[in-house]
């Protein structure tokens, strides 16, 4: 009896721990940055949200937004003059010296990895001429071509101003919007770079730890750092596991480890609960007696516990997680009604006119005169013979 009784609290408990195992798999992760997204970088599908449309300072995030405006907005291959304001910079910097010459590209190439102020203030003074130019370009540009509207930017670098502001929800869609550059994505994802300047000759190293290694996570493909004091710690990283591709910003921890730490929770929570799916051209949605369809196949993302769409009357499709939430909203096009052909009108064959009243009477009136001339005619011949 005692052998059964151990046996079977054993059985409970190995139950138990694996039910426990379970739970913890599918719960969301608990951070400690004050506001945090995570997107998959390629469908832009909302994977997980805190206080995501906050308004926050992001330091030197905000490079990110200024470089993939540089790139798309500047020549490249010109050639910059360092002004004394960008000499002047304040926090972290490449070294530039008044009247130092260098290309866009490189100036870029300083302010993304090694996070250089002052190269930010180069940029935008070779790309719009001044630096309250680039701000009222860079806005603009924001809004009318990234397609975000809770981020306004007074300078390119990130330095603290209360009028300088975003959300991480707006960053983690700009980034997605820059990762589709090339050279920018090459940069972003840029480990160390050979620095010849006038005042400084080095190899610039990125300052994202979990990029070079220092914070060792698989798959880790680009990253930016930023810190002021009103912002305290922000980061934006980017990571792919070979199925999917997943976007992390992190704003307002309070220490550097903090923020490497939430990063590296929300990429193990999206890697294990999320996966790709695609709705195929040919598939029609349906609500009441309307029909949807996708004009090319679209990319997903569906969660591996359970996924559902739904279609509102104007083509919206939501694709939720088992909890309801939703993911990620696709646009799709009514199909278009064939006329229905007209129904054919029966024709009715013309009816006879039917012969008037007084000429029927006529024709049975000469029909019975013909049958009782007979009957009369059939009588005498009878008459005769007998």
């Amino acid at each position: 009896m005692n052998r059964f009784v151990l046996i079977f609290l054993l059985f409970l408990l190995i139950f138990s721990s694996q039910t426990t195992t379970y739970a913890k798999s599918d719960s969301k992760p608990v951070l400690k940055s004050e506001a945090a997204v995570l997107l998959d970088s390629e469908t832009n599908a909302v994977l997980f949200t805190k206080n995501a449309d906050k308004r926050m300072y992001p330091a030197s995030l905000t490079k990110i937004a200024t470089a993939i405006y540089a790139i798309e907005n500047g020549d490249l291959n010109s050639i910059a003059t360092v002004s004394a304001n960008a000499e002047s910079q304040d926090g972290t910097r490449v070294y530039l010296v008044k009247g130092e010459k260098l290309p866009l590209k490189k100036l870029v190439q300083g302010m993304l990895i090694n996070s250089g102020n002052d190269a930010a203030v180069a940029v935008a003074e070779q790309v719009d001429g001044s630096v309250e130019q680039f701000a009222k370009h860079i806005n603009e540009y924001l809004q009318n071509t990234i397609g975000v509207h809770h981020t306004h930017f007074t300078n390119p670098s990130g330095l603290f101003d209360k009028n300088h502001y975003t959300t991480a929800k707006d960053l983690a869609l700009i980034t997605d919007y820059a990762l589709k550059n090339p050279l920018f994505a090459e940069i972003f994802g840029t480990k160390q770079l050979d620095w010849k300047g006038k005042a400084w000759k080095t190899k610039l190293i990125t300052h994202h730890i979990m990029l070079k290694g220092e914070y060792p996570y698989p798959g880790i493909t680009g990253g930016k750092t930023g810190y002021v004091t009103e912002s305290k710690q922000t980061l934006a990283t980017t990571a792919n596991n070979g199925k999917i591709k997943l976007t992390a910003v992190v704003l307002k921890s309070n220490l550097k480890r903090d923020k490497y730490d939430d990063t590296a929770r929300l990429f193990d929570y999206g890697f294990k609960t999320f996966q790709h799916s695609t709705i195929n051209q040919g598939e029609i949605f349906k609500k009441d007696s309307q029909e949807f369809h996708p004009n090319s196949d679209i990319l997903v993302t569906e969660d591996v516990h359970g996924t559902t769409k739904d279609v509102s009357n104007s083509g919206i499709l939501s694709i939720k997680n088992n909890r309801g939430e939703v993911l990620q909203t696709v646009q799709l096009k009514s199909m278009e009604r064939k006329p229905q052909a007209a129904a054919a009108v029966k024709k009715d064959k013309p009816k006879e006119k039917a012969a008037p009243k007084h000429e029927m009477n006529a024709v049975y009136g000469v029909m019975l005169i013909i049958f009782a001339a007979a009957v009369f005619g059939t009588a005498r011949k009878i008459t005769r013979k007998y």
